[in-house]
């Protein structure tokens, strides 16, 4: 089965997946804690009233930053992909505090990755500004002898793809199947946001992605960067404690999302593919995640923010 055939093909009962209220509370509270530790991320989604982010509420990407399982799935598929790039490796594993906290790294990461996209903008724009000028400071020799600076066009274009890229799959593959337009307004509309991290090109459709994918893809590399942080992710305490077994599954299945061919380049053979049962589960699991509205979630803030009911982006329109 391909890893893009989606719900429709799995034979899985379009029923209403019940969670459990004290797991409800239990994922809403994690959430909230991995945006923002001290517990002010609402500041940072609920006002200033009324001002919008830096994409509409209509968008795709409203629509897919919403599932907290698509975002943790898609965000590990992309961040393979980057470290495989042997500059964007080096600059991650040793430039970074990744491997020494990657909780801080991951938490830093989803927060400026939310705020992109709910966050208002006179918040947003200034964060952004201070993430390029961090890419300013990293410099440094990859293993194949480049030099490279974070802040080079190719590489933003790279990491903003792959994340793009991610996400994207992710929800389409383990939540709900989305159109070819669908696919393609998604990269679209996240351009802008992409320009001002400092990325000159950025692919505008799936089309345009699979080039890049194409063009990049002989640059890609085995590492054992990569197997470091598939490890870390299968035991990093990302997830609710009596979710937290599920986390070797999900990293498999964002393996599964990367194509055949790049995975192959990488070295992330059948090992790292699900059992049908395991692919069951996670699209189960991703359906629900969809349904559950999140009081502390930056979606919901969002909307709230914007004076739109907490279930906007959950009714089907």
């Amino acid at each position: 089965m391909s890893r893009s055939a989606g719900l429709d093909h799995m034979n899985i009962p379009h029923v209403e997946l019940m969670i459990p209220r004290w797991l409800h509370h239990k994922v809403e509270a994690r959430l909230a804690h991995l945006l923002r530790p001290d517990g002010s991320a609402e500041e940072d989604f609920l006002e200033p009233r009324g001002e919008p982010a830096l994409l509409a509420s209509d968008s795709v990407s409203w629509k897919i930053f919403k599932n907290p399982l698509g975002l943790y799935i898609g965000g590990i598929a992309a961040v393979v992909l980057q470290l495989a790039e042997p500059r964007v490796g080096s600059g991650v594993w040793r430039y970074t505090t990744f491997r020494q906290r990657p909780l801080e790294r991951l938490q830093r990461t989803g927060h400026a990755a939310m705020m992109t996209v709910y966050g208002p903008r006179s918040r947003t724009e200034p964060m952004i500004a201070a993430v390029t000028r961090l890419h300013d400071r990293v410099r440094g020799i990859a293993p194949d002898g480049r030099a490279f600076c974070a802040s080079d066009p190719e590489l933003l274009e790279w990491v903003h793809a792959t994340a793009c890229f991610g996400f994207l799959e992710a929800y389409h593959a383990y939540v709900q199947p989305l159109a070819a337009f669908e696919r393609d307004r998604f990269y679209a509309e996240s351009s802008p946001a992409a320009m001002l991290y400092g990325a000159q090109s950025t692919p505008d459709s799936h089309a345009a992605l699979e080039a890049l994918f194409a063009r990049m893809g002989g640059q890609l590399q085995r590492s054992d960067i990569v197997l470091d942080f598939l490890r870390i992710m299968r035991r990093v305490p990302a997830l609710p404690g009596p979710l937290r077994p599920l986390q070797g599954i999900l990293t498999k299945a964002a393996v599964e999302l990367i194509p055949v061919a790049l995975r192959d380049r990488i070295g992330l053979g059948k090992a790292w593919s699900l059992a049908p049962w395991q692919r069951r589960l996670v699209c189960r699991a991703g359906a629900a995640a969809d349904r559950l509205i999140l009081r502390t979630s930056p979606a919901v803030q969002a909307c709230r923010r914007l004076h739109l009911p907490d279930d906007f982006l959950y009714v089907p329109r």
